[in-house]
């Protein structure tokens, strides 16, 4: 048996891209989290981002920004497939 990721398709390559500027902009409500499907990532943003009074959303923006950083396979193996939720 292969233990190899498939490589991303072009739909999920777009994906990467919708990511990572929505965290940038919409970072503190978790806009980019519920994309990806992760609903309680989403939902701690957003508590994160209320407690904090906004400052909270910066990690959103890390995010983002990290995002856009990541190549379109390392973006799919790491966030679409292994699901990894923070930074």
């Amino acid at each position: 048996m292969s233990d190899q990721v498939q490589s991303p398709t072009p739909q999920q390559d777009q994906q990467k891209l919708l990511c990572g500027i929505l965290g940038i902009l919409f970072g503190g409500l978790g806009v980019h989290r519920f994309l990806l499907g992760d609903v309680p990532g989403g939902l701690i943003r957003i508590g994160i981002t209320i407690v904090t009074c906004g400052v909270g959303a910066v990690i959103g923006l890390i995010e983002g920004i990290i995002y856009l950083t990541k190549t379109d396979e390392e973006f799919h193996r790491i966030y679409v497939v292994e699901k990894k939720a923070w930074f």
